[in-house]
């Protein structure tokens, strides 16, 4: 997916269709959509970010949100708000080439639905999907986990495959559970909420590792006891947290953009420059807590040169920008691979569907039940971290 071209005159149309406006509130959004299972993991094999004539430079950007009860305001804000300036500025900044946007909802993998994910969409389909979105549940943690399974597993992205550019997934909620030390999404919930057989079970920690593979990963900290999470996140994944103020949920289309900047060479100065009154002093302070190192990417195509997307080799990239042998590529960081805990048993490895390269794989750890052992059915025939990537039932 991910053809076509984001319009804001189209969204003012949608939200008004919807009687969507200003006071309107998640309960107003979402209330009455009944779980679709198009949006279910379970029912999902692939999502796919493809280069098209439209989007000849494809960037997929992964936007995950808490949907639970307590989170409701963020649910409302970005069905509202944040998608359509996001798009927009995208648009207008050009931090990143022809963006493809994929929502995705969580809760819990306890909760239903425990995740629900949108196409990679490049105008206002995004938006009708997500008003399609249930809101339901409740949980204490966010389950950053779920989204970057199904983006490891789940996601085909010619922006990695072709030319070893990384996509980016912000998911935004509170804190993480244990520190993201010992949290595990075991093997019965990937069953569950993904249909995906495993042997084991990963750690939020593994699953970043594995994910950071072929996407820029990070997370915005909102809510309750901001500062006790942004310390729990920052155990995790140390420089790539964000804290927006729930008064400031408005400017999470700034933050956004400028953190895809930042990572695309602009110094937190320049970003700031662009800003005025509370958005600056919003996005100052999700800036200050980021720490990575920018991996600059080739420059957007400028408005001027929009009717030459018709041919698409008038558009060829820079020299970094053309497909070199992999470990030559500029933009591309290698992540370390972990070794398995248990070295005598090694994981055979699947390639990923249509990858330039096998997925680095994170390091194994031993899956934790109640009672301290590992779920295994009788007979049933053990299999490596990417094994079974697509055989699903459905």
């Amino acid at each position: 997916m991910g053809r076509g071209s984001y319009n804001a005159a189209d969204w003012n149309k949608l939200k008004d269709s919807r009687g969507i406006n200003a006071g309107s509130t998640a309960d107003d959004i979402f209330s009455g959509n009944k779980v679709n299972e198009k949006y279910l993991p379970k029912f999902i094999n692939v999502r796919e970010s493809r280069d098209s004539e439209d989007s000849p430079q494809s960037t997929p950007i992964i936007i995950g949100f808490d949907s639970t009860g307590s989170m409701g305001y963020l649910a409302a804000e970005i069905a509202k708000n944040s998608l359509n300036k996001t798009a927009t500025m995208i648009l207008e900044k050009r931090p990143v080439t022809d963006p493809h946007i994929m929502c995705a909802a969580f809760t819990s993998p306890h909760e239903q639905p425990p995740l629900q994910i949108t196409q990679f969409e490049a105008d206002i389909r995004v938006v009708e999907q997500l008003l399609e979105f249930t809101l339901n549940g409740g949980n204490m943690y966010s389950y950053d986990s779920l989204v970057w399974y199904f983006a490891l597993e789940h996601t085909a992205i010619d922006s990695y495959e072709k030319r070893k550019q990384k996509g980016f997934i912000f998911c935004i909620g509170d804190e993480v559970g244990d520190d993201g030390r010992n949290e595990i999404l075991n093997s019965l919930s990937i069953k569950k909420v993904f249909n995906d057989d495993r042997e084991r079970g990963f750690t939020t920690g593994e699953l970043y590792n594995a994910a950071s593979e072929k996407y820029e990963i990070f997370h915005i900290i909102t809510g309750r006891h901001t500062e006790h999470s942004l310390e729990t996140w920052e155990r995790l994944i140390s420089g790539r947290n964000a804290v927006v103020e729930p008064e400031d949920i408005e400017f999470l289309a700034e933050v956004m953009i400028s953190i895809m900047q930042h990572m695309n060479g602009m110094t937190k100065e320049e970003t700031l420059s662009q800003w005025t009154g509370k958005a600056r002093d919003a996005v100052e302070k999700a800036l200050s807590t980021i720490n990575v190192q920018p991996v600059p990417r080739a420059a957007a195509v400028p408005e001027a040169a929009a009717e030459e997307k018709a041919a698409p080799e008038a558009m060829a990239a820079p020299a970094p920008q053309s497909a070199p042998e992999p470990e030559a590529a500029p933009t591309h960081r290698e992540v370390p691979v972990a070794k398995p805990v248990n070295a005598s048993k090694p994981i055979v490895n699947a390639k990923p569907l249509n990858a330039a390269k096998p997925i680095a794989q994170a390091k194994r750890v031993a899956e934790l039940t109640p009672d301290g052992k590992v779920p295994q059915n009788a007979g049933e025939e053990k299999k490596g971290f990417f094994s079974k990537l697509f055989h699903k039932d459905k």
